[in-house]
This record gives C-alpha cells, structure tokens and sequence, in this order.
C-alpha cells in the first residue's frame, strides 16, 4: 500500500496555519495504539512533513519512551547538542534546557552535523498555561520565499558554525561530547570535519562548515536546511547578547553563524530570515499526553516562549548521513 493510501486511512484534520491533526481514542493503551498505527502515522508524516496526534493521553517517561521506540527504527544518542538536556532513558530525552521567556527559533535538528535525525518525536506530560507551542514550518516552502540571490550565496559557501564552550551558557565540552578528555573530542572533532582550538583557559572553540540547502534523502526535494538564524548572535535576545560579549568578546559566543567563506551576517539577514519562518509557520498549543513527529529535513520546528511548567520529551530517530542528501558544500572527515 503506498504512503498516501496509508495516510488517508487516517481521519486527519488539515487546517491552515495549524499542523495535521489526528484525534484518537485509545483506552489507556497508547503503546498498542502506537504499533496498530504506526505505518499509517509514518505515511502522514512522508506526505505531510509532520503530524500531531492528540488523545494518546501520554503520562510518563517509561510509557513514552516506548512509543518513540515502536513508531521508529532506532532512538539516536544526541551528539554536539547546543544546550543541556536530561537524559530519561536511552534516546529519550527532555526538551532543551532554555530560558522559557525567550523563544527557540525555527531550525532543524542537529543540521551541523555529518549524521542527523531524520525524524524529531516530541511528546507532551505537561502543558503550559501560556505558549510553549512546538511550531513547525516547511522547509521547501521557506526556502522558495526566500530571495534567489541570498540562496544562491548559501548555496555556494554554505554557512559556518562556530562555538565557544563554557559551563555558563549553552552545552559543556562533557555535554556535546559525552566526554571530558581531550584526545576524545579531539578525535571525535577530526572525524567530523570540525576544526577546535583549545583556549589558554582550557575552553574549547570550534568551527565547522555545512550545507545550508540539501536534498530530502527520500523524495529528492530541495530543504532549506540549517540553524543558520537560530544560532546567530542576532537571535539572542539584545541584553544577553551584550553581556556575552562583554563577558567573553565577540569571538567567545556560545554559538555564532556565518556565511560559510567567514563573512559575517547582518542582522537584517537574520530578521528576514525569521520573518519568512513567520510567515510560513504552522503552530497548536500543546494538550497534555500530545505526541508529535516531525520530517527533520522537510520541516523546521521551533519553541515558543511559555509562562508555567512545560515537560516535553523529545526523542531523535532514523539516521541520515548529510552525504545522502545531496550537500552543496564538501566536507571532509579526517
């Protein structure tokens, strides 16, 4: 059966400005109703980029865990994350640790890596009073509303990352790396086309180039495909910002984004960029027992500012290598 014929066996509700929607009953059984659905889930996902399944009434860490597990092929260990998370069980994790009054721009999980989560899981214990809504946007869509000229440059150079450890803001050395010792993130650092630079203090810095527009691994469908605004110093919010520069100098961001042959990039670049996310962004408040899939490549996600305790469990699944999408930069490991 092919994919569209599994999604239409599937009461979605299609809105505009709101991601697919699925209301289900499952008499307390989320997992059974998770195995019984699953290829039909994953079709509307192929066909859509992404869907919210409301009603499954998730309640625990456990419970969701095995969720994840039976709608994917494989949970991954998250590598070179940008900000903390709890860890509940193998793959399953918490959302990322980030100040809930500011927002987590659009962007696309792990984009800066060689190997990247094809689909992102996203499921709701506890729902926030106001906010906090996990939006999504698709990356084709944004990447044609962009300006040719922009892209084309993108497409050419890439865009770079570049990072400064600390054990204030962002990740730790131990967090991205899942370990302190030097000769491990260094060999870690040279497998994945990353160039690091140990500090005199002992931080660490480091640079990589990637792709800005790949091709979905399946489809073949040109994505607009990178954390380029998220991670770029015009996206902090102005206050913090002028205290990380005072603190650690412009060099010494956290995270910082540039066009890929080093040039820096204008805050009018990073404001247009998020305006046509804005303009093209699906968004539904999150209900307690929620679970979300989103395509990685297809679509962004973001998350909005919230006011009250927000637990959302995400999990990263079904490898893909940048080399299997058609990357317009080259990279090379050592």
């Amino acid at each position: 059966m092919s994919s569209s014929s599994q999604a239409s066996l599937l009461d979605l509700e299609l809105q505009p400005g709101k991601p697919p929607m699925l209301r289900v009953e499952t008499t307390g059984d989320a997992l059974s109703w998770a195995a019984e659905h699953r290829d039909a889930l994953r079709a509307v996902v192929a066909e859509h980029g992404s869907v919210l399944a409301r009603g499954l009434g998730l309640r625990d860490a456990a419970e969701t865990g095995a969720v994840f597990s039976r709608l994917t092929t494989g949970l991954m260990t998250e590598k070179e994350a940008f900000a903390p998370r709890r860890a509940y069980a193998d793959g399953v994790y918490s959302s990322s640790q980030w100040p809930p009054n500011q927002p987590m721009c659009m962007h696309h999980e792990l984009s800066y890596r060689l190997e990247f989560p094809g689909l992102m899981l996203f499921a709701c214990l506890s729902a926030p009073t106001e906010g906090g809504a996990t939006a999504v946007a698709d990356s084709q869509t944004v990447l044609d509303a962009l300006p040719t000229e922009l892209t084309q440059r993108f497409e050419r150079e890439g865009w770079l990352l570049t990072r400064s450890y600390n054990d204030e803001i962002g990740a730790s050395v131990a967090e991205a790396f899942g370990t302190e010792d030097r000769g491990a993130v260094e060999s870690y650092c040279r497998a994945n086309a990353i160039e690091f630079e140990w500090q005199p203090d002992g931080g660490l810095r480091t640079r990589q180039r990637r792709s800005a527009v790949v091709r979905h691994p399946v489809t073949g469908r040109r994505c607009w495909f990178n954390q380029i605004a998220f991670l770029n110093e015009w996206t902090i919010a102005p206050e913090v910002r002028e205290y990380l520069v005072d603190v650690y100098g412009a060099d010494g961001l956290p995270f910082n984004t540039r066009f890929g042959e080093g040039d820096p990039i204008g805050e009018d670049v990073v404001q247009l960029l998020n305006q046509v996310y804005e303009d093209n962004t699906a968004r539904e408040p999150w209900q307690a027992g929620d679970l979300m899939l989103v395509d990685n490549v297809r679509t962004s996600h973001s998350r909005e500012p919230f006011e009250g305790p927000r637990e959302v469990l995400v999990a990263m699944a079904d490898a893909v290598r940048l080399a299997d999408c058609s990357p317009t930069v080259e990279v090379t490991a050592g």
